[in-house]
């Protein structure tokens, strides 16, 4: 679905946001396709805005952004058609480009969310495409499991640290760092993500993560947190054995001893099979008050704490733009966010490679991968920055 419209043209800031040096060989063919500023042929339902008394100047940046150096964001150009994860779509046409361009230059609040999807090119599984985990019959973890079941977060826990250095090797993605210089230039206002992958911190962003982080692990009785990378440590004092196993395990025999039946998962966890977990493997308690440790993510069956889903509630009713970005939104968590903005007035847009739980009232639905689009996005014509008041 995809519904166009018309835009009237008016004074608004040239900022350049080049970010071609970044961005490496997986931008080239799409830079070369990037097309200049245009008004589309209204088609299907009309979106308009209101600009108020917002003004605006004119300025000129080139953006930089940390956490990322050229090296690490350079990508083959088949990197994204190897990776099976990442569900097929065709390539974005210029009109899809000019229209979400469109749709960001005319905000002066707006708000992104980010579900899987971005990350599934960065070679991070997800759940619900069709090839995510899903698709396999895989469950995951629930909260209640991990709390009552000590065999439960053995599994868990020895899962998790034998994907814990292949989930941190992945990189931030074309789409992470387009929305990073997007954000560095002003025309973010705030960023939310569903993911606990953390990188959009890697590409210099800073969003509210919704469901958490599985770079901290928390204590379930006294509330202690800590760096995972600590856990980490522990785990290998804990079992030296296994561990050495693990870190010179060949991931390239799926099902073999030599892999232990090894896939990852979407939470950083990896299919294990259980005879190498199941005896003899220890798990680090509290260093506070031997409670039990838990990621710091929020588990299918748990609710995103209060202050975290407030924060996150008032700017999606405070924006003048919501825009989805690779989230089926079928968790409540994050599909409400969506409704809310749209119930305050908020126009409304998603691009996702498959249908969302929102299609039926947003304004603006795309199909598209967002490594392919958004960087197009950014160096389509210039964005519009608002001068502050």
């Amino acid at each position: 679905m995809l519904s166009r419209f018309p835009w009237h043209s008016r004074p608004f800031v040239s900022a350049s946001t080049s970010i071609c040096e970044v961005l490496g060989s997986l931008l080239a063919d799409m830079l070369q396709s990037s097309c200049k500023f245009r008004q589309p042929v209204s088609q299907g339902r009309r979106v308009t805005f209101s600009m108020g008394s917002i003004k605006f100047v004119q300025t000129s940046c080139r953006i930089s952004l940390p956490g990322v150096s050229a090296r690490e964001a350079q990508v083959s150009s088949n990197f994204l058609k190897d990776k099976k994860m990442v569900p097929k779509a065709d390539p974005p046409s210029s009109e899809d480009v000019n229209c979400l361009y469109q749709f960001i230059d005319q905000s002066t609040k707006l708000v992104v969310l980010t579900g899987a999807g971005i990350s599934t090119e960065c070679g991070i599984p997800d759940y619900r495409s069709p090839n995510g985990a899903y698709s396999s019959g895989f469950k995951p973890i629930t909260h209640q499991e991990f709390v009552r079941s000590n065999r439960a977060r053995r599994r868990y826990w020895a899962r998790s640290y034998a994907g814990w250095r292949r989930f941190t090797a992945a990189q931030p993605g074309a789409a992470h760092v387009a929305l990073a210089s997007l954000e560095k230039a002003g025309r973010t206002h705030f960023m939310i993500t569903q993911n606990v992958d953390r990188l959009h911190h890697r590409a210099g962003s800073n969003p509210l993560e919704l469901h958490g982080t599985v770079y901290s692990v928390i204590c379930l009785d006294c509330g202690f947190s800590f760096c995972r990378n600590l856990f980490q440590e522990e785990v290998k004092a804990l079992n030296p054995k296994w561990a050495a196993a693990i870190e010179s395990l060949d991931y390239g025999s799926p099902g073999s001893d030599k892999s232990f039946g090894m896939k990852q998962r979407p939470d950083g966890d990896i299919e294990i099979d259980e005879k190498f977990w199941e005896e003899d493997f220890l798990i680090p308690t509290c260093q506070k008050c031997n409670g039990i440790l838990k990621p710091d993510v929020v588990f299918f069956g748990d609710n995103v704490p209060k202050e975290r889903a407030d924060k996150a509630m008032e700017v999606a009713r405070e924006c003048d733009v919501f825009l989805a970005l690779g989230s089926s939104l079928m968790t409540m968590s994050a599909y409400r966010l969506v409704r809310a903005a749209h119930e305050a007035g908020a126009t409304t847009a998603i691009v996702n490679i498959g249908t969302t739980r929102a299609d039926d009232f947003v304004s603006l639905k795309l199909t598209a991968r967002l490594g392919e689009i958004l960087p197009r996005v950014v160096n389509t014509g210039s964005l519009s920055i608002p001068a502050l008041r």
